[in-house]
């Protein structure tokens, strides 16, 4: 059973940081992609970053620059750090696990198969 358990959110001023966590139970992360996703109130979830088996990296325009997604597959854990954080990343962010070694759209959450329960990020302003 594939269990993904999300950690790191909280409350930051903007411009402070975070470094999100997500560790992967039941799966294989090295040949797979993973990504992260968020999902404001109000707003339909968008992907944030994505990385894939060759170590490819997606990310959205709008964190493009600040967030950095890496994988440490030797203890099946994605982390997303997140830098020069402002008050419209707030939201509630989720991991998110595939079968798919590669994407051809890394940031659709179609490709994926298993999600995090979330951990909840404020930024004020």
């Amino acid at each position: 059973q594939v269990q993904l358990v999300e950690s790191g959110g909280g409350s930051v001023q903007a411009g402070g940081s975070l470094r999100l966590s997500c560790a992967a139970s039941g799966y294989t992360s090295s040949s797979r992609c993973m990504a992260w996703f968020r999902q404001a109130p109000g707003k339909e979830r968008e992907g944030v970053a994505a990385i894939d088996s060759f170590g490819r990296l997606s990310y959205a325009d709008s964190v493009q620059g600040r967030f950095t997604v890496s994988k440490d597959s030797a203890k099946n854990t994605l982390h997303l750090q997140m830098n020069s954080l402002k008050p419209e990343d707030s939201a509630m962010y989720y991991c998110a696990a595939s079968h798919a070694s590669f994407m051809l759209v890394p940031l659709s959450e179609s490709g994926y198969n298993y999600w995090g329960q979330g951990t909840q990020v404020t930024v004020s302003s």
